[in-house]
């Protein structure tokens, strides 16, 4: 009798990667949305590159340095000595998402650019957060007399004035100056590594809209789903763009879906209509 074994796929990977939030492990799941776009793509050949460069920041500390040395040690090392650094010309590039792309040219998104740095700053234990800032990812670091927060695109350590500053040209620029005004440290929370993903999954979803690149958003779009089973939205918006390449059937399951779930929406009336006419089409 003969033994079949089914390799997993990169899907299949990545569901067992973000499968639990107690084992959720933050680098290893972003490096492998690469894959992708990337098949070969080696994930424990970049995580053992990462690890070797917190080892040559390891040996530059003295066992008892305080937070705020590594912490300088750290901000040097990744900005000054890598040059790591956003992406100004090319900022919507898909490959500022992908964390081995990344390391190699020592250029990124916000987000991608937190992840490697959290994992270096957890690295030589400080108490380090990527944090949601309205338009601008961020990373924390919460001190024993104070908290730092860091622009991974650019180093600079920013004040509250700073960032206040920052928050109210968003709102103004979202035509947002009239709401309720929450207070500055509501912006400044942690963000949960799941959801960090799910902003990176998102930032390629939305260059593969805007290119109409179907299969590339609808390969994110599965991602999604593994990592947000309730993402309802996600639902309606991969059966759109399985509606693009012609998969009529998924397309209908998915909206479906979407409308049994969500139906209340502002669009529902819209995609129950579009729904019909693929079952139309199926006929």
């Amino acid at each position: 009798m003969s033994l079949s074994f089914k390799l997993p796929t990169p899907l299949d990977y990545f569901g067992a990667l973000v499968q639990t939030d107690a084992q959720f492990h933050l680098l290893e799941a972003a490096t492998s949305l690469g894959q992708d776009e990337y098949p070969r793509l080696d994930v424990q050949q970049v995580l053992a590159e990462v690890d070797a460069l917190l080892a040559r920041l390891r040996r530059r500390l003295p066992a008892d340095a305080p937070a705020m040395h590594k912490l300088r040690l750290l901000n040097h090392f990744f900005f000054h000595e890598l040059h790591f650094g956003g992406n100004l010309n090319h900022y919507y590039d898909p490959e500022n998402s992908y964390l081995h792309r990344v390391l190699e040219r020592r250029r990124g998104i916000p987000v991608s650019l937190a992840v490697l740095w959290l994992e270096l700053a957890q690295g030589l234990g400080l108490p380090a957060h990527g944090v949601g800032f309205p338009g601008h990812f961020m990373v924390k670091v919460n001190l024993p007399h104070a908290q730092v927060v860091i622009d991974p695109f650019s180093g600079q350590s920013l004040s509250r004035e700073e960032l206040q500053t920052r928050l109210e040209a968003w709102r103004g620029n979202h035509g947002l100056p009239g709401a309720p005004e929450l207070p500055l440290g509501h912006y400044l929370q942690a963000m949960p590594a799941r959801e960090i993903i799910a902003r990176m999954l998102r930032n390629l979803k939305e260059i593969h809209r805007t290119q109409q690149d179907w299969p590339r958003l609808v390969a994110v779009e599965d991602r999604l789903l593994v990592l947000l089973p309730q993402a309802w939205d996600e639902y309606r918006d991969r059966g759109l763009a399985q509606a693009e390449l012609g998969q009529l059937g998924s397309a209908v399951q998915d909206l479906e879906t979407y409308l049994g779930q969500a139906g209340d929406g502002e669009d529902a009336a819209a995609i129950a209509e579009r729904v019909a006419d693929l079952r139309r089409a199926l006929d």
